[in-house]
């Protein structure tokens, strides 16, 4: 299931009629997420992520069509990286998080994009607190316009993006992978549902596949992803503190 589902509960269009006296004050919290034990990324992302995440591909859409995300646990519900206030425990915070309270709607043409805010977002009030939604005049602020670029340019890198796993399924790079963590109490836990790129394959293209991959950018994309793997040590030892005192389980698959 795309894990967005499980961010917006109540998304609806933004507009002066509605939302004419709203404003957003968004806060350090991000308590939201914290049932997601993975969110997409998009290529620009990756550099920054594979410093403190664990890269991989799943399915986030169409079960055939793999796309990034990072890891962010071993349960299906559970959020790593979150403290108990809902501070975000890494440097980076992936831009699927930071959209939020805000998302695009699209018809199904997927030409035109509606801005829409998740009404039950605990920021969004008719107080004035934060930043407003629209002016005296009933015009969009200078917010939602800054709203909208970010979305606009998250729209562009998540199709960029779609196109460089598509082309590495065309060459067949990915293979299934499974995680196992073993916690200080002796629990077992595996992670499943997502797949890598294999050095084996990669390292079997011709020349000239290795050649278009480096001129597409798609090969620097490789290596990031590859090298973030090596966080898998860090990522078992936030499930281990994570997991202190909490009764087992079993199994979890990537959201």
């Amino acid at each position: 299931m795309p894990t967005q589902q499980l961010i917006y509960e109540t998304a609806v269009p933004v507009s002066a009629a509605r939302h004419g006296t709203c404003a957003v004050q968004v806060g350090d919290s991000y308590g939201f997420c914290r049932k997601l034990n993975s969110v997409p990324l998009v290529a620009a992302e990756f550099s920054p992520a594979s410093v403190d995440y664990v890269v991989v591909f799943a399915a986030t859409g169409t079960p055939d069509e793999l796309a990034p995300v990072v890891l962010l646990g071993a349960r299906a519900a559970e959020n790593v990286y979150l403290d108990g206030t809902g501070a975000w425990g890494a440097p980076y915070v992936p831009a699927f998080v930071r959209r939020y309270p805000f998302i695009f709607s699209t018809a199904d043409d997927g030409k035109n994009f509606t801005l829409c805010v998740d009404e039950a977002f605990p920021g969004l009030n008719w107080q004035g607190r934060g930043e407003a939604l629209f002016d005296a005049q009933g015009k969009p602020s200078p917010y939602v316009d800054g709203v909208l670029r970010f979305l606009q340019d998250y729209r562009l890198e998540f199709t960029r993006t779609g196109e460089f796993a598509r082309r590495l399924q065309a060459l067949d790079l990915f293979e299934p992978m499974q995680a196992e963590f073993t916690l200080a109490s002796g629990e077992k836990l595996a992670l499943t549902g997502f797949q890598a790129v294999s050095l084996t394959r990669l390292h079997a293209l011709d020349d000239a596949a290795l050649a278009t991959l480096a001129r597409q950018g798609d090969l620097e994309l490789v290596h990031l992803h590859l090298h973030s793997l090596r966080n898998f040590q860090s990522l078992s030892q936030r499930i281990s503190r994570a997991s202190a005192g909490t009764a087992p389980a079993d199994q979890a698959e990537t959201a």
